[in-house]
């Protein structure tokens, strides 16, 4: 695989990445588009499919962790408050 085939199927698993986030929590989210920008990256470095794959591992990895912290990150901030009938946020339950 040349260096052009090589880009042109890491821009497609990006696309493909960023088409299918609409369900996904952040953490979902996360992996897959750190997944498919690892493999654009890794691809563009390397300009093999081996390196597409290691940075789509790495990319994913980090992806993921980010992702999880959003996630947990959005819980302890639901748990401190509430929004009201006209979408202001409260911080004391009463």
């Amino acid at each position: 695989m040349n260096r052009t085939h090589a880009h042109r199927a890491a821009a497609l698993a990006l696309a493909a990445s960023l088409a299918g986030c609409a369900g996904m929590d952040y953490q979902e989210r996360g992996t897959v588009v750190g997944a498919g920008i690892g493999a654009a990256a890794g691809a563009a470095i390397t300009g093999d499919v081996g390196g597409a794959l290691g940075g789509g591992v790495i990319g994913g990895v980090i992806g993921n962790q980010v992702g999880r912290d959003r996630d947990e990150r959005d819980q302890r901030h639901y748990r401190s408050g509430y929004y009201d009938r006209y979408g202001n946020w409260h911080y004391d339950r009463e």
